[in-house]
């Protein structure tokens, strides 16, 4: 399942996927992965971009 929500965070705060990815120590291609819903991210992953994005980890991984 695509992770929009993340997706329209990232792009709130104006990052690249590659700004958020050096935030979150991972590779860009980890962040793409996750917001197309092709990599279930860590619990540790998910704080972390959450830390970087502001938001709680219902607000971005919390389905409807």
């Amino acid at each position: 399942m695509k992770n929009l929500k993340m997706k329209a965070a990232r792009a709130g705060k104006d990052l690249s996927q590659e700004q958020l990815a050096k935030m979150c120590n991972v590779s860009r291609q980890t962040i793409s992965a996750i917001e197309k819903g092709d990599y279930n991210p860590t619990v540790n992953l998910c704080i972390a971009i959450c830390k970087a994005l502001d938001k709680t980890l219902d607000e971005l991984f919390w389905e409807d």
